[in-house]
Formats: structure tokens, C-alpha cells, sequence
């Protein structure tokens, strides 16, 4: 069986350059999940970005399956990105891991369009309790891996506000996107305000 977290970790490094931070969190009954933190100070204001690492050890597998196939199925890395400075974002690092360790806990598979909610705010004094998974290969490329394995996707992860949530649920995640594309969203302000949505 290939150790596939070296890979995803050098596939990381390649495309956000050498983290500054990195902490891991253990859930009872699952793998080690990491949260590596990569800061990017190029262009206007530093970004921070986090990515989490242990999500693609093992494949998502249907809920619906009666055992897991070990080999076949998914596989994904969340990344968050904000701007550096503006809020105590470093305390996000704890619900990335619970969304990241969610497919071995609840058995769900994690894809673009889906929501995941956090359960509270994302980091002290976010206005954001859930995230959308948007489309993966823009910030980090898919990492493909020998066959019979599926390729490792980076999934970006846009913060939405309680409203959009509710907005999302009823229009689906692509008018919600939409929605921020019209207003000029800026998805990495940790403090920005829900988008106009009547």
C-alpha cells in the first residue's frame, strides 16, 4: 500500500512553499489529521492559507456501503484561505481537522458544492459557521497516484455566512457563488459581511 501523505505533503509544499506552522489533532477512532499553515506575502496583503494532511490517507466511501473499499474511492485535502492579521484565524486549525477527519467519522464524502458545518464559528468572533466546497484545481493541482487509486484533490473551502447557508440550501451552491461574483465578494476577508441576498 502506497503512503500517499509524503506525496500530498510534497504536492503542498510545491504549490504554497514551506509551511510556517503545522499542528495535528486526533479524534478517537480515526487517523492523525495535520493542519499546516503556509503564508503567502506576495501581491497586496499577506494571505494565509491552511491545509490539512491525513484526509487522503484513506479513500471516502459511499455512507450507503456496507464495507469501505480500501483502495477505490475519493480522495481529498481541504485548504482554507484568508487575509493574514485581520482575525484570530491560527484557532480555525481545530474545526478543519473535524471537517477533514468527518468522512472516517460520519461517513460522508466531501465534494464540490457540498456544505460543512462547523458547529460554531470557525475561529473566535467569525461571523462564519460553515464552509462550501468549491471547485479543486486552481490554488493546488490534483495529485494523481498509481492505479488503482483515485487522484488526491485540494478542495478549496469558502466561508459562508449563517444566511448564505440558509440562501445556499434553497438555491443551490452555484447561484450562491454567483452571488459573490456579482458583489465583488472578497471570500478571504475573515470579517466580511453576508452578501446581499433578497
Amino acid at each position: 500500500m502506497v503512503d500517499v501523505l509524503p506525496l500530498v505533503e510534497a504536492r503542498l509544499r510545491s504549490a504554497l512553499g514551506e509551511p510556517d506552522a503545522r499542528a495535528a489533532v486526533t479524534f478517537l477512532g480515526t487517523d492523525r489529521i495535520e493542519v499546516l499553515r503556509f503564508r503567502d506575502d506576495s501581491g497586496d496583503g499577506a494571505i494565509v492559507r491552511y491545509a490539512t494532511l491525513g484526509m487522503s490517507a484513506q479513500p471516502m466511501s459511499d455512507p450507503t456501503a456496507v464495507l469501505a473499499d480500501p483502495v477505490k474511492g475519493p480522495r481529498a485535502e481541504l485548504v482554507l484561505s484568508v487575509r493574514g492579521g485581520l482575525a484570530d484565524t491560527d484557532k480555525a486549525l481545530r474545526p478543519l481537522a473535524v471537517l477533514a477527519a468527518s468522512p472516517q467519522v460520519e461517513g460522508v464524502i466531501v465534494a464540490p458544492g457540498a456544505s460543512l458545518d462547523v458547529g460554531g464559528p470557525l475561529w473566535p468572533g467569525a461571523p462564519f459557521s460553515s464552509v462550501l466546497v468549491a471547485e479543486p484545481g486552481g490554488l493546488v493541482e490534483d495529485l494523481d497516484l498509481d492505479e488503482p487509486l483515485d487522484p488526491v484533490r485540494f478542495l478549496p473551502l469558502l466561508p459562508m455566512t449563517p444566511n448564505e447557508a440558509a440562501w445556499k440550501r434553497v438555491h443551490g451552491a452555484q447561484a450562491l457563488q454567483e452571488r459573490w461574483l456579482t458583489n465583488g465578494t472578497d471570500l478571504r476577508d475573515p470579517s466580511r459581511m453576508s452578501v446581499p441576498l433578497d
